[in-house]
């Protein structure tokens, strides 16, 4: 494939984006009903945060992303549009409030993330389990996706979220442990593994992981860090195209063709993954109901 460059006003050049990165604008009754919902409840949702391509198509199938405990990180990750610093104590009121606005929204699916927060005694664990059972109590029929941060790999923190026992524990892993440093400097590869072995292994949750591809990693690196996930027991796996929200952010090294993302999803099923999503316009939450539903479908002989 040819790669395409152009240059900005200052001289310098970038990747073109290539057709099958397009996308058209969101609508659909369920979007601008939830639309319409979030403004007036003032929540803050990385689909529209994180400028999700999918914003439109999982809205309207009645799936949203919630983030919890501000917005504002402690981490400074180099592909990541979340603000730094400037962080304020977690809200006592959130878990009710949250509980009680989705309960309003009835919704099928409900994905919770948060920042990280590393400023804090349990890295935000025990506000993440209160707000997970506080939903649950309130949307009985709802299923819950709980996309932890890694705190620090911390087996009592991990457990405390998972004992409120959400319907999917996902955490992303991102890359490739020779881009760690540079895509995550305040990450590690092991902790990000032991949130997805303790959760399954311990608690024997349904788990959930997810790469972001196009910044330098091989297909060689892919599939080892497809067979370290399959060894904590993860189940579920996305991969899609990374994308620069500016020239602040790390650049896109390639645009990964859709035939290879198209190889990548043979080859995680062929290695023992139930459900992959494997797609230039795939993010970890894309159509998370649709993926929960599937992955049951598979069958639970493990579970």
């Amino acid at each position: 494939m040819k790669i395409l460059k152009d240059h900005r006003s200052d001289g310098s050049t970038y990747l073109r984006k290539p057709r099958w990165l397009k996308i058209g604008l969101p609508g659909g009754k369920n979007y601008t009903r939830l639309k319409k919902s979030v403004e007036e409840h003032r929540l803050n949702t990385v689909c529209e945060s994180a400028s999700c391509p999918n914003i439109g198509e999982c809205w309207d199938m009645g799936t949203m992303t919630l983030m919890i405990l501000g917005d504002s990180c402690s981490r400074s990750c180099r592909y990541c549009d979340v603000p730094t610093g400037n962080l304020s104590p977690p809200r006592t009121d959130e878990p009710d409030e949250v509980a009680k606005t989705l309960a309003l929204m009835k919704l099928k699916y409900a994905v919770i993330t948060s920042v990280d927060r590393d400023d804090l005694d349990d890295f935000g664990a025990n506000h993440w389990a209160e707000t997970i059972t506080k939903v649950k109590q309130n949307c009985t029929k709802m299923k819950i996706e709980a996309l932890v941060p890694d705190f620090q790999g911390n087996e009592v923190w991990i457990g405390k979220v998972c004992e409120s026992k959400p319907d999917v524990l996902a955490h992303n892993i991102e890359t490739v442990p020779s881009l760690y440093k540079k895509v995550r400097p305040q990450g590690r590869y092991e902790w990000s593994l032991k949130v997805l072995d303790v959760a399954r292994n311990q608690f024997a949750l349904p788990t959930k992981s997810s790469l972001m591809l196009g910044l330098g990693e091989t297909a060689d690196e892919v599939r080892a860090v497809m067979k370290d996930l399959l060894s904590t027991g993860c189940s579920i796996l996305t991969l899609g195209q990374y994308l620069s929200p500016s020239k602040k952010h790390l650049p896109v090294v390639e645009y990964i063709h859709p035939d290879q993302f198209a190889e990548y999803y043979k080859l995680g099923i062929s290695l023992g993954f139930r459900h992959v999503e494997s797609g230039p316009l795939v993010r970890s939450s894309y159509l998370a109901e649709r993926q929960f539903r599937m992955f049951m479908e598979v069958g639970t002989r493990e579970y």
